[in-house]
Order: C-alpha cells, then structure tokens, then sequence
C-alpha cells in the first residue's frame, strides 16, 4: 500500500512544511483543529488557555488547577462565568472564593452565589465573611444559604434588615438558639420569615390541623415531608384526595405503624411506592407492597442505604431486601463483606452486577466479565468494568477466536498478546474488534492507514489518532475538515506544528492567491 510506505525524515519533513502551504486554512478547519488539540496528550502547556476560552470547552476532569486560576482572572465575564459549568467538584473552595469575590457587578456576584448554593460548593472563611456582609441584599440572603456558613454568620444575618436575608439564614442558624432567639423569629414582622420559623419549629413540635389548614407555614408539600405532625392531621393527610399530599406524607420520617399500613395500600401507585422504600418497615412488610417499579429507569443511590455502606450487618440485610433499588443501593458500596458481594453477584437484576462493578472494589472477576458481556463504560465510571482492579488480565488470549466479539476483543489485553494479533484483528468482520486493534498503542502505519476506510467511523477516527500514520498521511487528515478534528488529537504531530496550528489565524505567504484550500493530496 503506497500511502503506507516507510517515510524518510527528510520526506516527513516536507509533508509537515506543506500542511500551511500558500493558501490559507479555512476557518471552520482551524476550529476543529482548536478542538482536537485539546485532547492531545502532547500540547504545550502555555497555549491550553487560549484554546479553551476559543472553544469553550471548560468542561471535564482534567482540567488543570492552574489553568483554572488563569480563567479566573479572564477579563471576560462569559468566560468566568463558564467556570462554573465545570462542577463543583472542578474548583476548591479557594478558586470559588476568588471567582466570586472578584465580581464587582452585583448581578454577577449574585449569580454565582446562586449556583454555589445549588452545587453546594464551599468558601473559605473570608469569602463566608465577606459575602455575609455584601452591600446587595439578595447576595447577603444566597450567601446565607451556602454549604459550610459558619454558625456565628448565619446567627448575624437573623438580625438583617432585609427579610430575605433573615428568612435565608433561619435554617443555618435555628439548631443554634435557644428558646428566647426562636420566639423572635416566629414573631418576626415578615409573615416570610415567621413562616420558614414556623415550619423549622415544627420539626420538633406537631402540626396541629387547623395551624396546616390556615396556610400560614406556606409550602404545603415541604410541611407535610418534613414535619412532626399531630394525629388528627396526619389521619387527615392520609385520606386527603391530593395525591401529592399523600406523596409527601408517605416520605414523612415520623409516621406511626398504623398510619404506614394505610398509606402502603393507598391506591396511587406513587404513594405505595414512597412506602416501599422507607428505611423503617420491615422486608416482610416491604415485600408485601404493590408498587411500581421500571427496570430501565435511572434511579440515584437511597441516602439512608448509602449513609450504611460502612455497616456491614445492614449491607448483609439489605442485600437481601425484596426492592430491586435498595439492593442496588447497596451495590454502590465501595467495599462489601464477601457474602454480600457473593450474594449481589448471583442477583437477577443485572443493574446490581453493573452498580458492583462500576463502584464496589470487590466485585468478582467472573462477574466483571459476565457484565463486560453487555457493558462498555459510563459517563461516570467510563471504562468500568474493563478497567475494574480485579477485572481479568491473563488467560484472555484463549477468546482470540472466540465467535462472540465481545470476548475476541479482549484477547488484546492479555500481556501476552502480540503486534502480529493487532494487525489480524484490524481485518476482523466485528467493527469493535477493529475499533480495539485502532487504539491498540502497537498498531503499524500499514494498519492505520487500513483502517482510515473502515466502514465504521468509530473505527476511522481511532485509526486517526494512531503516532504510526506516515506524515504525508496524517498532514492530509488535518487539512481536511471532516478528519481535522481527530487527526489534531494525534501525539505524532511535531511541537513547532502544534504552535502554528494553536493560532488563531494565518495569513497565506506573500504572493499567493489567499483563497481556501482543500484537502492536500496524498
């Protein structure tokens, strides 16, 4: 194959000088390249900043520390504000701090607050102090929601002049005071602030019927979930024709044995199912309940199994419990007592085997290969399982003929597996196998540049990324804008190449024509 051949340095030389050439990148080419190159494994350091705020890709696990401190301080607010869309767990509380403190227009400051409070990101303790005295009321009364807020701060905004700011700060500060500061607040003159005092004060104190029915604790649902409520109104709640009443009631921490009985035959299947999953009815009585339950639904973790996970008795409980969630709930453990691994490993539901693999440091190997089967990896546990600690590493090179590709494929893991394997399994009839051997590191410039017409183009764009593609090959990758974007993702490409196709622009060489090329021949 002509396009395979062995280059000379001299020959990879002139195919790197004629990617610019005379005529000028088109733009929409730069820009994927701009992409690209933030995936390459080879890009200097010092350009990665200009590259994201072109792109706008401030998103991602590995976006370093210190190129956060350089957006920090951007002078464009889109672009600080983009910060945040990196999650919480991407910026300590020092670069929150200093993002949010930096803001001088109060409608910023105020908005990235707000997404503080919802991320539940922390602050350092200046930054608490500063924004609990921020001269713009409605920072002061985000401010008094955020995680962290030290006490004496939240006990300080109580005595705000702006109702929001008090009514925000009631709950950081109520388990604080004693019982003088609480009737305060329940006399405040803002019926808001009376109200959230109120509903905080009956967390200890039962709701009396009439006291709900006035309406003077506002949110209804939030009420009925979370406070201690007298008998007469709970027996009220639990006949009540809002089923969203009954809802709320049935997550109600503080119902009587009798009350749950009721509820677990209500005839809306949401309030049966709320019941089903409460942490203080037993198995029997759990599986006597009719719910609702789908399968392919995507479920998070049950707090109250999760706040369990170092309990190895109620791991061994409730591996046994009859609802498919809670058992997968406890599959979310990171480590689990043998028996319980053994007996989540052998359940019918195949989202516990999933949930094992992708969190549970002691899933088996047998498993983790039943779950590879059908599994390739999540966007929170990408890999998962093949990338599992325990996951199978010898003895794979037996599935090399293996009729099911899942298996085949695996055969390149086997530390005995060689180059020779590579190459046969870039001619495979399964496109994953094609894809394995196209991101195999062992793969040869002959079998990339076969794979650059493989049919699937999962397996072209890998082919496009292999250091191995002869250079007139990989040039011609980038000049065409369907491949540039893969192709600049290629660690092959030279330091000097990587600079010049960082810039934001070229101009052409003096005398030519400045039009737009095409792709470079090859």
């Amino acid at each position: 194959m002509e396009l395979a051949r062995e280059e000379s340095e001299e020959e990879r030389e002139a195919a790197w000088d004629g990617l610019f050439g005379r005529l000028r990148i088109p733009q929409r080419t730069r820009d994927r390249w701009a992409l690209g190159l933030l995936s390459n494994t080879a890009l200097p350091d010092d350009l990665r900043l200009d590259l994201v705020v072109r792109t706008g890709r401030y998103y991602g696990r590995d976006l370093p520390a210190d190129l956060i401190d350089q957006l920090l301080v951007h002078p464009d607010w889109k672009v600080r504000s983009a910060l945040v869309d990196t999650g919480v767990n991407q910026l300590t509380p020092g670069q929150w701090s200093r993002l949010v403190l930096s803001e001088e227009d109060d409608r910023h400051r105020w908005a990235l607050v707000s997404v503080a409070v919802d991320y539940r990101a922390t602050f350092t303790s200046v930054a608490y102090e500063r924004l609990a005295a921020d001269p713009v009321a409605r920072v002061r009364a985000e401010a008094a929601s955020l995680k962290g807020l030290p006490v004496a701060l939240a006990r300080a905004l109580l005595t705000d002049p702006e109702p929001r700011v008090r009514r925000s700060a009631c709950p950081a500060a109520w388990p604080d005071l004693d019982a003088d500061e609480r009737r305060v607040l329940l006399a405040d003159p803002d019926p808001g602030v009376r109200a959230a005092a109120r509903r905080l004060h009956h967390h200890e104190h039962p709701v009396p019927l009439a006291v709900f029915e006035s309406g003077d604790l506002g949110d209804a649902i939030r009420v009925v979930t979370d406070s201690v409520l007298e008998p007469e109104l709970a027996d009220h709640l639990s006949r009540h024709p809002d089923a969203a009443l009954r809802r709320a009631l049935a997550d109600n921490p503080h119902l009587s044995p009798a009350l749950i009985a009721v509820l677990a035959v209500d005839p809306d299947p949401s309030v049966r199912g709320a019941i089903a999953l409460r942490p203080d009815i037993t198995e029997a009585r759990r599986a006597a309940i009719s719910y609702d339950f789908d399968p392919a639904g995507h479920y998070s973790t049950l707090p109250w199994v999760g706040a369990l996970h170092d309990d190895p008795d109620a791991m061994r409980r409730l591996s046994a419990s009859s609802h498919p969630l809670i058992r997968r709930s406890v599959a979310r453990a990171r480590r689990l007592p043998p028996d319980v691994v053994d007996r989540l490993a052998h359940d019918e539901d195949r989202v516990v085997h999933l949930f094992l693999a992708e969190s549970c440091d002691d899933a088996p190997p047998w498993m983790l290969l039943q779950v590879w089967h059908w599994w390739n990896g999540s966007l929170s546990a990408p890999g998962r399982p093949r990338t599992h600690p325990r996951f199978p590493r010898t003895g794979l090179l037996r599935h090399a003929d293996d009729p099911d590709p899942r298996l085949r494929q695996l055969a390149l893991d086997d530390p005995d597996s060689t180059p020779e394997l590579v190459e046969r399994f870039t001619l495979d009839p399964h496109h994953e196998v094609r894809f394995r051997a196209a991101e195999d590191p062992r793969l040869s410039g002959l079998g990339a540049v076969r794979l650059l017409d493989d049919p699937d183009r999962s397996v072209r764009w890998a082919a496009t990324r292999c250091p191995r593609l002869p250079a007139r090959v990989l040039v011609a990758l980038l000049r065409d804008h369907h491949t540039a974007e893969y192709a600049a993702q290629n660690t092959a490409i030279p330091p000097g190449v990587i600079r010049r196709m960082a810039e934001r622009d070229q101009d052409p060489p003096e005398g030519s024509a400045g039009v737009s090329s095409g792709p470079a021949p090859v």
